[in-house]
């Protein structure tokens, strides 16, 4: 147990609810999206303890105090929290994450779920999560499908360490190449059970907030004027990847819940064309069934 949950409290220790209250007031004023549970993300994480068992922590010393304030400060320059732990929570997985590569994000999760729902039946589905970064897609199928194959397409020098960091000890299998390629997985054309990805979809144009525009890497978050760019290539490498009855995931900007579906349909190759929300009830994936040539 942590040196904060003795019950005899040091000189100038406070209490979970002190530090927290004082925390999220210096995040409120920064504009911090959740500055309460950001407070409470960053004590549990220099206490030491998950955040659930905060309630189990007694005092926080004037030592780890100090640590939690330079942590405020830097979140309050809008610096990730997840940067700032480390790690960012994906289903069932906690994933490293640093400067270089995307933050996995909640959003993504129904996709996920979407894609074991349709691979269930099958005991050994070969998937590809093309646009891998963390691995957060590919790694919760190979995690919650233990029979599945699956390989994880990256092709950024900044993401990839962090990639194969986390596949570490798995049997996720790593390509390095470009998503959109032809000759990338060209192995695998016409055999592939599931194609599932989060890609660049932000207009180019988009406010988006300074944890991303600061920290995400550009290349992905960002893609073209419209968004689509790559999308584009996407859609129509996943129709080369997958045999007959595959199926196909791909996350879009919440403008898009009606142009890929679309874009989905105009390749002739597809067909139980759909779009998803996310958790939030915004358009978020759009999802369809290989067709046979």
């Amino acid at each position: 147990m942590s040196q904060a949950s003795t019950n005899m409290s040091p000189n100038r220790s406070k209490t979970v609810r002190q530090v927290t209250e004082e925390i999220a007031h210096v995040l409120s004023a920064a504009d911090v999206p959740s500055p309460v549970v950001d407070a409470r993300e960053l004590i549990a994480f220099v206490v030491k303890v998950p955040r659930n068992q905060l309630a189990l922590v007694t005092w926080i010393t004037a030592e780890q105090q100090a640590e939690i304030r330079i942590m405020a400060g830097r979140r309050a320059q809008r610096v990730p929290l997840q940067h700032l732990t480390g790690s960012a929570p994906f289903r069932y997985l906690d994933l490293a994450v640093g400067p270089g590569v995307f933050i996995p994000r909640p959003e993504t999760e129904p996709l996920v779920g979407w894609g074991l729902d349709a691979i269930a039946g099958l005991a050994a589905p070969l998937v590809v999560d093309l646009c891998a970064g963390s691995g957060a897609i590919a790694l919760s199928v190979a995690r919650e499908h233990p029979g599945a194959v699956v390989v994880a397409v990256e092709q950024s020098a900044g993401a990839l360490p962090w990639l194969r960091r986390n596949a570490a000890a798995t049997p996720v299998k790593i390509i390095e190449g470009d998503a959109v390629s032809a000759a990338t997985l060209r192995d695998l054309d016409g055999q592939v059970d599931a194609v599932l990805s989060n890609p660049p979809y932000v207009p180019c144009a988009s406010t988006v907030p300074p944890e991303v525009s600061d920290h995400d890497p550009a290349a992905a978050v960002f893609a073209g004027a419209d968004g689509l760019d790559v999308i584009r290539g996407l859609v129509v490498r996943a129709a080369a990847l997958l045999k007959p009855s595959g199926v196909v995931a791909v996350e879009h900007d919440d403008g898009h819940g009606v142009a890929v579906p679309d874009l989905l349909r105009r390749t002739g190759a597809f067909g139980d064309v759909a779009d998803h929300d996310d958790l939030t009830g915004r358009p978020r994936f759009a999802t369809a069934r290989r067709l046979a040539d």
